[in-house]
């Protein structure tokens, strides 16, 4: 990540400086001028020693200059050193927090729906994209299986998460079974392997299969062809995107071509779903800006995400994408307070 250690040798009428010129670049959308930080400055300080200052953070890699005659903009660096010890976070309003819980209360008890409605949040009271990554099927754990028969040797695989989650398949037996036998299926599934992941399941049922290869009897072998085909899904996490189309009114999109790679990143997901992998593995809050990442650098965007979970198991994550231009000190709390939200509703359903 980027390196901030320099901004400790600023004195600090240099932070102060650097993070007004942040704060009115994020609040105004346009190069910061020293005439500009002037008329601001509480401190009397004139247009010349502010703009020897600027030239100074634009030395240190803080501020960047896109044309001669321009003011200046923040670079990743200086966002970083904004992020990290110059502003105030602020805190998720009292309205907010009841806006949020009205919102997943009703989305039910369907842990789907209760992403769902996250990635809507996210985007809707930050006016950025909201993205949540679905863990996949592999990892999900399984609380109940069901087996519905349809018509001929067609048989429909109900699987519930423990989380919530409800994915359906129909599958296509090789001849027909009774609906006494799809029960005492499920029931051998659900009573062997509930509290399993899908992954797990699947790699039991696999040494199951070669150690029983020779005398296989009809329930196991409809057991291990029902659960072989309705749990035998991709393991790619989904992700669910929210806001994107709202961007388009921002100054930084004002160009066709950058709305166009904007799309085509949410439309191919897998960068995204890389980015949003890493914060599996750590804990708090973390941030990418601009070319901080090749995704987030061909954009000038920022990503800040987070993981859910449920019972100290990390689910997911979730995150917050857009303009680097955003208001950090908002939108970071607000990653985080939904994050939180998001793992207190799951474990919910979990526990239900």
């Amino acid at each position: 990540m980027v390196d901030t250690a320099s901004i400790h040798t600023l004195n600090p009428r240099d932070r102060d400086i650097l993070r007004d010129v942040i704060y009115t670049y994020i609040a105004q959308g346009e190069p910061v001028s020293s005439r500009t930080m002037a008329r601001q400055e509480k401190s009397g300080l004139s247009a010349a020693t502010i703009r020897n200052v600027m030239a100074d953070l634009e030395e240190l890699g803080f501020l960047h200059q896109p044309h001669t005659s321009a003011g200046r903009v923040p670079t990743a660096t200086g966002y970083h050193a904004y992020i990290d010890t110059l502003m105030e976070q602020k805190r998720v309003s009292t309205k907010q927090k009841r806006f949020i819980s009205d919102h997943l209360r009703r989305a039910g008890d369907d842990g789907e729906e209760r992403m769902n409605a996250t990635s809507q949040l996210l985007s809707k009271l930050s006016q950025q994209v909201g993205l949540v990554l679905i863990p996949a099927l592999g990892e999900t754990v399984l609380k109940a299986i069901d087996f519905v028969p349809l018509t001929g040797s067609k048989v429909l695989c109900v699987v519930v998460s423990s989380t919530g989650f409800v994915d359906s398949k129909v599958v296509a037996l090789e001849a027909e079974v009774t609906p006494e036998e799809l029960i005492r299926a499920a029931n051998y599934l659900n009573e062997n392997f509930a509290g399993l992941s899908i992954r797990q399941i699947r790699d039991r049922l696999l040494k199951l299969m070669d150690d029983e290869r020779n005398q296989v009897n009809r329930l196991l072998g409809l057991v291990i062809t029902l659960a072989g085909r309705s749990l035998g899904q991709s393991d790619v996490p989904e992700v669910l995107v929210d806001g994107a189309a709202g961007l388009l009114s921002q100054p930084e999109l004002s160009d066709l071509r950058r709305v166009r790679r904007l799309f085509d990143a949410f439309d191919e997901k897998v960068r995204l779903v890389q980015l949003l992998n890493q914060c599996l593995e750590g804990q708090g809050v973390r941030t990418w800006i601009a070319e901080d990442s090749a995704l987030t650098s061909e954009l000038d965007f920022s990503l800040i995400a987070t993981n859910y979970s449920v019972g100290g198991r990390v689910l997911g994550s979730l995150g917050i994408m857009g303009p680097s231009r955003m208001e950090y000190e908002k939108v970071i709390p607000l990653v985080e307070y939904l994050a939180n939200s998001l793992s207190d509703a799951l474990a919910d359903t979990f526990e239900a």
